[in-house]
């Protein structure tokens, strides 16, 4: 019998058309939620919110939510607030979509933009701009 390694996240084959949909209804809801302020934390309320990707188990029952507050500042500030209040987003949720079970929501700084970032400096770098030169695409 063949050991099995899959985790829960990704088995391997990338996520499901349906898990991609799901996630895409959820990064909506949970963004036109946060937008009108319908959360009952003024804490939350004043920060400027961006979910940005939302990724959902193959079961659905749990969402990882990648978002980044305005600007890229008060990012723990940020994930504390939305922790804080998962059970309301939750039920907001839960009242907005048509889905069988809401899924449980967990929070995440969506560190894409940084890495973008990193990745833009390090090819700036005159050492790789050189050996990029150096090595042209093949078929040139």
């Amino acid at each position: 019998m063949q050991a099995m390694s899959k985790n829960r996240f990704n088995d391997g084959h990338g996520p499901s058309n349906r898990q991609l949909r799901v996630g895409e209804l959820i990064r909506r809801t949970l963004s036109d939620v946060l937008n009108r302020g319908d959360i009952h934390d003024p804490d939350l309320n004043r920060m400027s919110i961006t979910v940005t990707e939302v990724r959902a188990t193959p079961d659905l029952k749990i969402a990882t939510v990648f978002c980044l507050p305005l600007g890229g500042d008060n990012r723990p500030e940020a994930i504390a607030a939305l922790k804080r209040n998962k059970h309301e987003l939750r039920r907001a949720l839960g009242r907005e979509m048509t889905l069988k079970f809401t899924p449980d929501l967990r929070f995440v700084i969506d560190e894409t933009f940084d890495r973008m970032d990193e990745t833009r400096e390090l090819l700036a770098r005159d050492e790789v701009r050189r050996d990029l030169d150096d090595h042209p695409e093949d078929g040139e």
